[in-house]
């Protein structure tokens, strides 16, 4: 037998086990989500999770997650772990991202300067099966649909628009070569030449350009002052707070800071190597990481460049309970590693380290090209062409990591999964809406503080 026919055989035998799986989980039991198979109460798990983080914080984070289901749904983010877990499981496993919603797609640079479009978050990025991130992203869509005015079948039918697009690159991944998985790009040139119309052709290029006009050096102005002619960060709060040097946070982030390059590569750390820290800031970024310790850097260079660079606190993901620990002791080396295994590019000052209170951290640059569709831009064909370019991202991070084959012959190629996943995916949103009600009632009550920020 040749080679060629040696890598196809092997790949039909993977995508026959694949098949077989079906008869253990039919894909027909996706479709069902019910009350009993929620393992936890969700206002316990949020409250529980806001411990670990920074009391003065957790108003905030309460405020951001109370504008909508779809907000309270992305800082929900371990309570939806768990109801899926508590569903039929196939344990077809690859990295999963483990907060894979819509608003965590977007674009970015590579370090060739190309603007790729991919996942862009990976705080609870773990080895998992495929079901926790094809089913939240799925709901992702549902709901912020309806928060769009979407009725119901028009809803289901974006998150369909997303798991056509995953089913579809999802097979022609599974038949190319391990290596060619990895070279395979989502960029802006690929999204233009693609496009299904002239109006999508128009929107892809003019988000290109928006998203080479996000620079750090064009982000710089409105985060920075001079006081006293030294650069600092403006204090922006509750967005952007200045610390005082001695504070405990931020020698926090500074020994992170000191310690993070041994985790660079040796021509990384030479480029990191001519700037020299000059300030730093606590930042709240997001919705779900609100309340964790997250902080800004400032560096300058002999020419007077600027690098900004941000410090993410690292803790457990919210797969862990159910897909175990991982590889990985440090929780910033998960998310860097996760990160390296499922995007296409990644920053090049990504790297992790400790602070001496046993904080664990990653660090990125704090944006580069970093862009994303506002959510109020989101209706007719542009939410459906995004829900297309979401599943096709998510299948080539899954690809990438994982047996594609594997989970190409479990899905199939016929319609009948998307409609299972579809189906949960209307009856979980059901569910957040009514836990985004509880939630709500918890605030009224003053069970949760709340701080909600001007419009």
């Amino acid at each position: 037998m040749s080679d060629t026919n040696k890598v196809f055989s092997a790949r039909t035998a993977r995508f026959e086990q694949g098949k077989l799986e079906r008869k253990r989980v039919p894909r027909v039991s996706h479709a069902s989500w019910k009350f009993s198979m929620r393992r936890h109460d969700p206002l316990e798990m949020l409250i529980a999770s806001g411990k670990s983080r920074l009391p003065e914080l957790l108003p905030l984070r309460y405020g951001r997650m109370s504008h909508s289901p779809f907000t309270y749904m992305r800082g929900a983010a371990a309570i939806m772990a768990s109801d899926v877990a508590g569903g039929p499981m196939t344990g077809i496993g690859m990295q999963a991202c483990g907060d894979c919603h819509l608003g965590n797609f977007g674009a970015f640079a590579s370090p060739e300067r190309r603007v790729l479009f991919d996942i862009n978050d990976f705080d609870e990025t773990l080895p998992a099966s495929w079901e926790f991130d094809l089913k939240r992203l799925a709901v992702s869509f549902v709901l912020l649909a309806r928060q769009q005015g979407y009725d119901g079948s028009n809803s289901t039918a974006v998150a369909r628009a997303m798991l056509a697009a995953y089913r579809k690159h999802l097979h022609a991944y599974a038949g190319m070569a391990p290596l060619e998985v990895w070279y395979a790009i989502i960029d802006s040139e690929v999204l233009i030449r693609t496009a299904p119309d002239e109006a999508t052709r128009m929107r892809r290029i003019e988000f290109e350009m928006k998203a080479r006009r996000r620079t750090a050096d064009n982000l710089v102005s409105k985060l920075l002052a001079q006081n006293g002619g030294q650069l600092e960060f403006k204090a922006q709060p509750p967005t952007i707070i200045r610390l005082k040097r001695d504070s405990r946070l931020a020698r926090s982030f500074r020994k992170v800071l000191e310690r993070y390059p041994a985790t660079l590569p040796e021509d990384r750390r030479h480029l990191l190597s001519r700037y020299r820290l000059v300030d730093v800031a606590l930042k709240v970024v997001g919705v779900g990481s609100v309340g964790t310790r997250c902080g800004v850097a400032l560096y300058v260079s002999d020419g007077g460049e600027r690098l900004v660079l941000q410090v993410k606190e690292a803790s457990a993901s919210v797969l862990e309970p159910f897909a175990g620990k991982g590889l990985h002791k440090h929780q910033g080396q998960r998310v860097v590693t996760g990160q390296r295994l499922m995007q296409c590019a990644s920053d090049i000052f990504l790297g992790w380290a400790s602070d001496d209170d046993g904080h664990q951290y990653y660090v990125r640059q704090l944006r580069d090209m970093k862009t994303s569709v506002p959510y109020h831009l989101l209706k007719g064909d542009v939410l459906h062409n995004f829900a297309d370019m979401c599943g096709w991202a998510l299948a080539r991070a899954h690809a990438k990591s994982g047996d594609s084959a594997r989970l190409a012959g479990y899905i199939g190629t016929t319609v009948k999964f998307d409609r299972a996943i579809a189906a949960f995916s209307t009856a979980y949103a059901d569910q957040c809406e009514k836990d985004f009600d509880v939630f709500t009632r918890a605030i009224k009550s003053g069970r949760l503080p709340v701080e909600r920020e001007a419009a």
